[in-house]
């Protein structure tokens, strides 16, 4: 019997997820078992099931798989309920203390950024987006900066199939517009909502990253314009920068 052969079957998911979890694109299953070694009907077998239960998918029912909304849930519940969760809220509060602002920890869901977590203004006139609230990408600091992370290909394909609703009259809903400001994003390192997603509310995000230096998040702060301009933000960004510095040493350290 092979080495191969004595890896228990919850363990062979296990390591067929943790594959896909490291790649930066979709793989087939034989792709997955040549980093693997294992029995080749198992792994298409495991695959299979782990499409059936909504933990993969395959698009467009294409050969290759990538990793759908359940093992998203299910890693976005797993850093939340870690005691990683601590660390990062002190994080976000000692940002939240040096801005004066609502600050917010958002990841990418199905239809959008969703709120894992913030620390919310004392100043009694704030925006509110509780944690759990969605938010669109296209016209969001934190949405911007997630589209901004992926690559040329993926960009223009993911923003071609949004609904880029007007939510202000500043949205962006031209494409060719919104993808030249991802560009920009891109090289400058940071996005800005100017009015974009709620008449009278500005916000400035950065992505926080993995080793691999893969978009994980996005940490953020937001105001109203009548005490907070975008140059104010902008002469700030560093305060966020050194904040998802600390996000991905804390969500990613050894133990």
């Amino acid at each position: 019997m092979s080495e191969s052969d004595r890896i228990p079957t919850n363990l062979r998911t296990l390591l067929i997820l943790e594959v896909l979890g490291k790649s930066d694109r979709a793989m087939s299953a034989t792709q997955i078992n040549d980093q693997l070694g294992l029995p080749k009907q198992t792994v298409h077998r495991l695959c299979a099931t782990l499409e059936e239960n909504g933990f993969l998918t395959r698009p467009g029912n294409a050969k290759k798989y990538q990793v759908a909304r359940r093992l998203r849930d299910l890693g976005s519940g797993l850093l939340h309920n870690s005691r990683d969760h601590i660390a990062r809220h002190q994080i976000l509060k000692e940002v939240a203390e040096q801005v004066g602002e609502t600050v917010n920890y958002a990841a990418p869901g199905n239809s959008g950024m969703h709120y894992l977590d913030r620390v919310e203004t004392d100043w009694p006139f704030r925006i509110q987006l509780p944690i759990g609230t969605s938010v669109p990408f296209h016209c969001t600091a934190s949405g911007k900066t997630f589209l901004a992370s992926l690559t040329p290909k993926n960009r223009e394909v993911l923003i071609s199939s949004l609904e880029l609703t007007q939510m202000t009259r500043h949205t962006h809903v031209d494409p060719d517009v919104l993808l030249g400001e991802l560009r920009k994003i891109r090289k400058q390192g940071y996005a800005l909502d100017q009015e974009e997603f709620m008449e009278g509310m500005i916000a400035i995000a950065v992505p926080v990253v993995d080793p691999q230096g893969r978009f994980v998040a996005a940490v953020a702060y937001h105001g109203p314009t009548q005490r907070m301009t975008l140059s104010g933000a902008v002469e700030r960004k560093d305060l966020l920068l050194n904040a998802a510095q600390k996000l991905s040493r804390v969500l990613f350290q050894d133990d």
